[in-house]
C-alpha cells in the first residue's frame, strides 16, 4: 500500500488484509506463489571446450523475508508473473553458463552445475540482490 495525499511511507501485507482509501491509495500485489522455469543453456563450451546443451527445471519464489521482499517488490511490482518469469529465467540461464564454463564434462554428468548454483557466489548475489530464491533445479545433458 503506497501512501495517502503524496506521503511517501508504504505497507508491506503478506497474506490477511489491510484499508486502503479508494482513488487515494496506490495498491499493487506481486504474487509469491511458486514459479517452475525451463532454463536451456544451448551450445555452450565446458572447461574443456566441449560444446554441451543443458536443460532442466527448477522452481522460484518471491521471498517473504521483510528486507528481501522489499527489494523484489522495487524489482517486480507492476510486472506481469509472466514477466518476472522472463527476467529470472534469463538471469538463471546466464548463472548457467557461466558455471558450465568452468566444469568438465564429466562434473556435468555427475550433477555438479546443480550444486553450484546453489552455492555459487553469484547464485546468492541474484536472491540477496532481487528477493528471488532458488528452491530446487534439476539438469541434464541432452
Amino acid at each position: 500500500l503506497g501512501g495517502c495525499c503524496g506521503a511517501g511511507n508504504k505497507k508491506t501485507v503478506i497474506g490477511g488484509w489491510a484499508w486502503a482509501w479508494a482513488f487515494v491509495t496506490d495498491v499493487q500485489a506481486i504474487s509469491l506463489e511458486v514459479m517452475t522455469l525451463n532454463p536451456k543453456c544451448e551450445m555452450v563450451e565446458t572447461s574443456q571446450g566441449v560444446a554441451v546443451t543443458v536443460t532442466g527445471v527448477c522452481q522460484v519464489k518471491v521471498m517473504t523475508e521483510p528486507r528481501l521482499l522489499k527489494t523484489a517488490c522495487e524489482q517486480f511490482l507492476g510486472k506481469s508473473t509472466r514477466e518476472i518469469e522472463s527476467v529470472v529465467l534469463q538471469t538463471l540461464e546466464g548463472h548457467l553458463r557461466a558455471i558450465l564454463g568452468t566444469l568438465t564434462v564429466e562434473e556435468i554428468y555427475k550433477g555438479k552445475q546443480t550444486e553450484h548454483v546453489g552455492t555459487s557466489r553469484s547464485g546468492y548475489t541474484y536472491s540477496t540482490v532481487c528477493g528471488i530464491y532458488v528452491n530446487t533445479i534439476c539438469m541434464y545433458e541432452k
